[in-house]
């Protein structure tokens, strides 16, 4: 008895929705008959008061293709009416990464996310930690008008990112800070006074904004992370150069937490024990 309640009620929960889709999309009990192959009748056995048979699959199917919603949300089976290709162009994106000092994108991303933690594995030293000197040094060539305009510019929206209200968490790979420290690589040529003050300042702000901000490192030969920013449950999103990847269902997002997790409880470096580490890095600049 209880099966035929239950199939009674998703009987009617189908009509209802047929109904409300056909309104949607505008279409009478004629052109959805035309659009599914089957005669008028069909369809007005469909949305009869009373019906208490389901529909076969394939018309279940037909009438969901031509009315842009998913079989499952037809059938009470889902409360979200899109389609699996709508579904996955929604919590799929790839907007642009410019290479800038300030991306509107992740700017929003930021004011969205507000009051949630956020996980961050920087391509780089985070640019919100940097030095003035430092982002000049690294940035003049991609600004597009003079250092000092487009860093003056940007100074109120970086003083905003550092003051959301929100915990702050990155996870950096170790090579990347020693690096930085030696001038090797992408940093080759960084002048030693320069290093000296970032890491200076690196100490001011930890020292400053513990627990809010915190910054463990990690080694990469044993545990690998690709660029990435994890904003509370909303979404993350990876860093590929030109384009983010970014997901906004709540089963990827959840994996990438747990990977960032997983990078923070590998980590060769606490946050406890970073001021340490980053004087040993400035005593070893020449």
């Amino acid at each position: 008895m209880s099966d035929f309640i239950d199939k009674r009620r998703r009987a009617v929960l189908f009509r209802d929705r047929l109904a409300a889709a056909m309104a949607g999309a505008g279409l009478s009990q004629s052109a959805l008959a035309r659009a599914i192959g089957v005669d008028r009748s069909t369809v007005s056995q469909l949305l009869a008061e009373g019906t208490a048979r389901l529909p076969n699959a394939h018309l279940v199917g037909a009438s969901a293709a031509a009315l842009g919603v998913s079989s499952d949300w037809l059938l009470g089976l889902s409360d979200r009416p899109e389609s699996a290709a709508d579904l996955l162009a929604i919590s799929l994106s790839m907007p642009e990464a410019p290479r800038a000092l300030v991306d509107e994108q992740v700017l929003a991303w930021h004011r969205e996310a507000a009051g949630y933690k956020i996980r961050h594995v920087p391509a780089s030293l985070p640019d919100m930690l940097k030095t003035r000197a430092m982002l000049e040094w690294e940035y003049a060539a991609h600004l597009g008008r003079t250092a000092e305009q487009a860093i003056g510019a940007s100074q109120d929206r970086l003083a905003w990112m550092r003051g959301l209200r929100s915990d702050y968490e990155i996870a950096l790979p170790r090579h990347e800070m020693e690096s930085f420290a030696r001038a090797e690589g992408y940093y080759a040529g960084l002048p030693a006074e320069l290093r000296r003050d970032q890491i200076d300042r690196l100490l001011n702000l930890h020292a400053q904004l513990y627990p809010t901000l915190r910054l463990t490192l990690f080694d990469a030969r044993e545990v690998y992370s690709a660029p990435l920013t994890v904003f509370g449950p909303l979404l993350a999103a990876l860093y590929v150069g030109h384009y983010y990847l970014a997901f906004r269902d709540s089963e990827r997002v959840r994996l990438f937490t747990r990977h960032f997790d997983a990078l923070v409880r590998a980590a060769q470096v606490s946050d406890r024990a970073l001021p340490d580490f980053l004087h040993g890095l400035r005593a070893g600049v020449a």
